[in-house]
């Protein structure tokens, strides 16, 4: 009878220790649901932010490369969080859930990667609330998704590596390389900076298990699971473009040019700019930049790199050849927002630094101690990877107050009282040649809220699409005929305006920036 005690017991525990391994990682996104939430834009905003509100919930199509996986996913979010108000904040609550995803996924990798479920929680925190992810988690843009799917990615190949070395049945190792392809699929179709990954996820495969291309049928049916996938939620744009259109598409990705122009994004190409110029300013603007992210554990992360190359060295070759190729190519590319390319190596540093956070830990645990006081021992090894867990979130502990602040979209109301100061002053049946940062939040208020559908808005992508010529040549075009209106990027495009015809500006001081256009300056006109 009291032999028979203890096993109970040794259950209970276990089963105590694996709800732990369970909910932490749902805690953690719990709480940066709690911190970010209060900064979330309330409602439309402007540039990309506007359109992913607007085409998200009609599932049209976007910018190159079309985003189609955040589109579907978007679209599905739109209808299962419907009441929690208007759809541009649901996309961004989809933002914000996306980085609570990565953070609960980090807890997870970083828990099978040092063995250490506290230090796995700091990272995720760490991960979560770095400045980038916590700016871009208040507003819609798919470069939160991107981080998600990455650290899902990551997490799934590391359970093939473990599954792979400790002996299981090939069967339920190989269902963890397919299932990375899947989600490979799915982050293609999300952003093409995860074509970046492709070569240091084949160096990763073939280091863990060199003789792979010896299996065709493996190889063959994670290449299946992977084209299958891309294939799949690409074919979002072909067919949301041609038989069952969407309200919104942009450019003409149901012809076979059209597609391949918005899914290679060739209307970026040439934005690669001397990627082995300049080599000082670059290492020293990402300096600056991983200080900004980082604060005091800044200097670390070599040293996190190091301690993964010991500890693990074919995660340090994943990792480390995705970082430097996104680095070298994040240095050479011009954006309107380069940062947001960062997320992933913000993250794949959390994970270096976690590593060396683990290896830390282990110090605590002394040979002696282990052999003359086991218990002793082991209260030790769980006290020293408590400080170095909360070492780790020392940064983000002091700056918590300012990243909120700098991050605090709460009260961004500027689109809302700009559209609606233009719906409200512009003539009936009004043409308005526009541009992208106006042209999407006028696309919201018309497709989204059903506003003025007797207004016309011609984007400088419109024009093109409809062969209209420049923008001056759109004002031509239904001068005379229907009431023109016209915004314009900068002072410089203004002007080419102002040296055709007269303007007058329209009398709102929310929408300064907008322009009657009065007559034509051409003799006789």
């Amino acid at each position: 009878m009291v032999s028979s005690l203890p096993q109970p017991s040794r259950r209970a525990r276990a089963a105590t220790a694996r709800f732990i391994e369970l909910a932490s990682p749902l805690v953690v996104a719990a709480v940066v649901v709690f911190l970010v939430w209060p900064g979330l834009m309330p409602d439309v905003g402007n540039w990309d932010t506007a359109e992913f509100q607007t085409v998200l919930p009609l599932l049209g199509t976007a910018h190159p490369t079309g985003y189609p996986t955040y589109v579907i996913l978007g679209w599905a979010i739109n209808l299962l969080l419907m009441p929690l108000g208007e759809p541009a904040f649901r996309m961004n609550v989809l933002s914000l859930l996306s980085v609570a995803l990565a953070g609960a996924v980090t807890v997870h990798l970083v828990t099978r990667l040092t063995g250490r479920l506290a230090i796995g929680i700091a990272a995720g925190l760490g991960v979560a609330l770095t400045p980038s992810a916590w700016r871009l988690a208040t507003h819609a843009d798919p470069h939160t998704l991107h981080l998600a799917l990455v650290a899902i990615l990551f997490l799934l190949l590391v359970r093939w590596e473990q599954a792979r070395r400790s002996g299981a049945q090939t069967s339920t190792a190989d269902r963890w390389l397919v299932a990375a392809s899947v989600v490979f699929g799915l982050s293609v179709g999300n952003h093409s900076l995860t074509l970046l990954l492709a070569l240091p996820v084949g160096l990763f495969v073939l280091s863990v298990e060199p003789g792979i291309l010896r299996r065709p049928r493996f190889v063959a049916a994670c290449v299946l699971a992977l084209s299958a996938t891309i294939v799949g939620v690409y074919l979002e744009l072909p067919l949301r473009a041609g038989p069952f259109r969407a309200p919104l598409v942009y450019a003409g990705p149901d012809t076979w040019e059209g597609f391949w122009y918005v899914a290679l994004g060739e209307q970026f190409r040439g934005s690669i700019v001397d990627p082995f110029g300049h080599i000082s300013s670059k290492i020293a603007a990402l300096g600056q930049l991983t200080a900004t992210q980082f604060g005091l554990l800044a200097p670390l992360i070599p040293v996190g790199l190091l301690a993964t190359l010991l500890r693990n060295w074919r995660y340090a070759l994943l990792t480390g050849s995705a970082m430097l190729i996104t680095l070298v190519f994040n240095a050479s590319y011009s954006n309107a927002d380069i940062g947001r390319y960062y997320l992933g190596p913000i993250f794949w540093a959390w994970t270096w630094l976690a590593i060396l956070a683990g290896t830390l830990a282990d110090q605590g645990r002394l040979p002696v101690l282990t052999v003359q006081r086991p218990r002793f021992a082991v209260l030790a090894g769980a006290l020293s990877t408590v400080v170095v867990a909360g070492m780790l979130l020392v940064p983000t502990a002091i700056d918590a107050p300012l990243r909120a602040r700098q991050a605090d979209l709460s009260h961004d109301t500027g689109a809302r009282q700009w559209v609606d100061a233009v719906l409200t002053e512009v003539a009936p049946d009004a043409v308005i040649v526009s541009w992208w940062s106006t042209s999407t939040v006028l696309w919201y208020a018309q497709l989204i809220d059903h506003r003025r559908p007797d207004v016309t808005v011609i984007d400088d992508r419109t024009r093109l699409d409809l062969d209209y010529g420049g923008a001056t040549d759109v004002i031509a075009r239904f001068l005379g005929q229907r009431p023109v209106y016209v915004i314009r990027a900068n002072d410089r495009d203004l002007g080419l305006v102002r040296a055709l015809y007269d303007l007058a500006p329209l009398d709102s001081p929310q929408a300064t920036n907008v322009f009657r256009v009065v007559a034509s300056r051409a003799v006789g006109g």
